[in-house]
């Protein structure tokens, strides 16, 4: 491709990630849906079906005639509408920059057609998309060398999320994977793609690096959240760290789980499908989610639980009132989770080092790490 005008590449790739620059991703959807960055908007040069048809007459004529299929594919109304749509993103996001897999033709295919339809040379990614992952993956490493988390532990439903939020130097894990954790934490929407989570994970550590801290808080989790991994060399930090036990009555415990496992839970599928939709979809998941654990429970206890579960549901299609649900969920978390927490934790008595209820945890932090309350608290 000729043209009379440099096109710009960035390679200070901190600095994108740290300022939060607008990206549009260039790529084809499916190259998307496998991984992103946070801030990203995917606005494609060629489609799925474009992208497949061009890449076959590659391999069977070469590079030239991939090309000049390309502009046949993506030209007329087809490239008006795509060229619109990058004048949109470049107007909205004036200091953004764009990328493809590599850096390479599509890029700059893409800065070319900005440039002659708007006159602005809009900077591309140098080395792409796949440039941008491998800064993630090789910062990660160096983040994880550079921090001293504190591990924050204790039972199922204890509140180690509402404590995060409490406190300024933390990773919220359950956020950035988008799950509870427990069997029962799936959201109404999807998690994030494997490849996502481990972007943001990265940013998130190079972020706070980039602000001295080094000491941060973080959920006692196991080696998955939902159905994503922790990256190896993050777990294994967390394995070898200090361990805080929060500590909460059986009572408050049963409070946060059905108020952020029913209440919010039923709020989030119902904002999304509609009353109606969103109570049934939320009721199956909620059976579902009992279901995969039967084996666990045993047949009795199984058996029970679903009762229980099953009447709560249904006072609660019938009239509304769902405290039904804090029966199965007390059993659940005193014959269930605590049985196998306990059992968990000791592995880890060695790591141990403090243990007691919110304010004198979050106390404990303050004066032995200098992590200290958020503003909001």
């Amino acid at each position: 491709m000729n043209t009379a005008v440099e096109l710009p590449q960035v390679e200070n790739f901190q600095d994108l990630f740290l300022n939060e620059t607008a990206l549009m991703d260039v790529r084809a959807p499916v190259e998307f849906a496998q991984g992103a960055f946070p801030n990203t908007l995917n606005l494609p040069l060629m489609n799925d079906d474009e992208r497949q048809k061009v890449g076959l007459q590659y391999k069977e004529q070469g590079q030239d005639k991939a090309i000049e299929m390309g502009h046949e594919l993506v030209s007329g109304q087809v490239k008006e509408n795509r060229v619109a749509a990058w004048k949109a993103f470049v107007k909205k996001n004036p200091r953004g920059v764009l990328y493809c897999f590599r850096g390479g033709l599509r890029s700059r295919i893409t800065q070319q057609w900005i440039y002659e339809n708007t006159g602005v040379i809009y900077p591309r990614v140098k080395g792409g998309y796949k440039a941008l992952r491998r800064f993630l993956i090789d910062e990660l490493e160096v983040s994880v060398k550079n921090i001293q988390p504190v591990i924050l532990s204790g039972r199922t439903g204890i509140g180690k999320t509402i404590l995060l939020n409490r406190v300024q130097q933390q990773m919220d894990l359950e956020g950035i994977y988008f799950h509870r954790g427990s069997v029962f934490g799936k959201h109404a929407k999807p998690q994030p793609s494997q490849i996502d989570i481990e972007n943001v994970l990265s940013i998130e550590l190079l972020k706070l690096r980039s602000t001295n801290v080094t000491n941060i808080v973080i959920e006692d989790e196991g080696i998955s959240i939902g159905s994503r991994r922790i990256p190896d060399v993050f777990f294994n930090r967390m394995k070898e760290s200090p361990l805080i036990i929060l500590d909460a009555s059986v009572d408050e415990r049963v409070e946060i789980t059905f108020n952020e496992y029913i209440n919010a839970s039923l709020a989030e599928y119902q904002t999304l499908l509609g009353e109606d939709e969103g109570l049934e979809t939320w009721a199956a998941n909620l059976q579902n989610s009992l279901t995969r654990i039967q084996r666990r429970l045993g047949g009795v206890r199984y058996s029970e639980y679903k009762t229980i579960m099953d009447d709560a549901i249904k006072v609660q299609k019938n009239t509304g009132e769902s405290k039904l649900h804090k029966i199965w969920i007390k059993n659940l978390l005193t014959q269930y989770y605590d049985p196998m927490y306990d059992y968990q934790l000791s592995h880890k008595k060695d790591r141990q080092i403090f243990q007691g209820d919110q304010q004198a945890v979050l106390a404990f932090l303050a004066e032995n790490y200098h992590i200290h309350q958020t503003e909001q608290a």
